[in-house]
């Protein structure tokens, strides 16, 4: 596990993804109305995070705080672009991103407060900015999804580059069109340079990958037996288990954590910060200490099977502790790019 902290970068390709055709960059939305930031007992949430998955955290809070709650969903990239174009106009209170790029990209033209010593401490520093901007909320390991009839455990690979290998020819599943994948690509980029992510997209396409429009897609075709493995996020596994109201040991789709640092084996974020005007809101920051309380830990821990990143909040049962993985050495903050890494999955004729 990294100990250094997420660097800040200064952009991030929002609208690109609509005109990359990936996409979209808005799409349909649900925009709360306010004339300006709130005083403590209404605040304005602009959230890339869909709301069948934090409405019913927006909701505990709301309950337990007495703050009403008024949400604009998008997507990540279009919030983050959106407050950028509003800078100190923004009616927002606060950011739910999905993605930790998304967060570096508003910190970077500074439009977040500063948060407190005391909140920024209940995070490890590898899941939160080193400028104190924004802090995780929870983690999503990248995983490679497997058939258990079809992948014996001693042929799981060591490394996601040797998916390019003949002998997984036709037998991995990707969604590049998906932001995570997107992320990941991007984070390659950042650790292993462009010519080498160059050459893995390029070996994917070669190698004939078999494209899907979402995680939840290719895992169900892993399970089902239609795909021997497929790049996901950790969770969608347990999603997969929940949606047949059975447990993840009894599906035959299991997820593999890529060992020894792997690029495969990315932890990214969702995060939270509080717009500059609202630095001093009561409402905003009971909302960023709610989100990292033990009652919403306890939610995406046990309802969206994310990894709660504070500590002495358990995990999902059977997921390994976040701990204990070994992640690459990413500041989370420089996956902000997305417009080069758009265009280089374009190029190889994923999509």
């Amino acid at each position: 596990m990294r100990t250094t902290r997420p660097r800040v970068v200064a952009s991030v390709a929002a609208c690109v993804l609509l005109a990359s055709g990936l996409a979209a960059c808005g799409g349909e939305s649900t925009v709360a109305q306010s004339a300006g930031p709130s005083s403590g007992k209404s605040i304005t949430v602009y959230s890339g995070r869909s709301e069948s998955l934090v409405k019913p955290v927006l909701d505990d809070f709301q309950e337990a705080s007495g703050v009403t709650v008024e949400v604009r969903y998008g997507e990540t990239a279009a919030m983050a672009a959106q407050l950028q174009e509003e800078g100190g106009r923004t009616p927002a209170d606060v950011f739910l991103a999905q993605d930790a790029g998304a967060l570096g990209a508003v910190a970077g033209r500074d439009l977040f407060a500063g948060l407190p010593n005391g909140v920024l401490d209940k995070v490890p520093p590898a899941y939160r900015d080193e400028g104190g901007k924004w802090i995780g909320v929870t983690g999503r390991s990248r995983t490679m999804a497997y058939n258990i009839d079809q992948v014996a455990e001693k042929d799981l690979p060591e490394s996601v580059f040797d998916l390019t290998r003949p002998e997984w020819k036709g037998k991995v599943g990707v969604a590049p069109a998906n932001g995570s994948f997107q992320a990941f690509v991007t984070a390659m980029r950042v650790e292993h340079g462009e010519e080498r992510t160059r050459e893995f997209l390029d070996g994917l396409k070669a190698n004939d990958a078999q494209i899907r429009e979402s995680n939840g897609q290719i895992v169900a075709d892993v399970d089902s037996g239609t795909l021997a493995t497929g790049l996901v996020n950790h969770y969608y596994v347990y999603e997969l288990a929940k949606e047949k109201g059975t447990t993840a040991d009894a599906l035959e789709a299991k997820n593999h954590f890529f060992p020894n640092g792997d690029i495969g084996a990315l932890v990214n974020v969702s995060g939270v910060g509080v717009l500059k005007g609202s630095g001093d809101d009561p409402g905003a920051r009971a909302f960023v200490d709610f989100l990292l309380g033990e009652r919403a830990q306890t939610y995406f821990a046990r309802e969206t099977y994310e990894y709660p990143l504070v500590a002495d909040v358990a995990s999902a049962p059977g997921l390994p502790a976040l701990s204990s993985l070994r992640t690459p050495d990413i500041d989370l903050g420089d996956l902000g790019d997305l417009r080069t890494t758009i265009e280089m999955i374009k190029e190889s004729g994923l999509v």
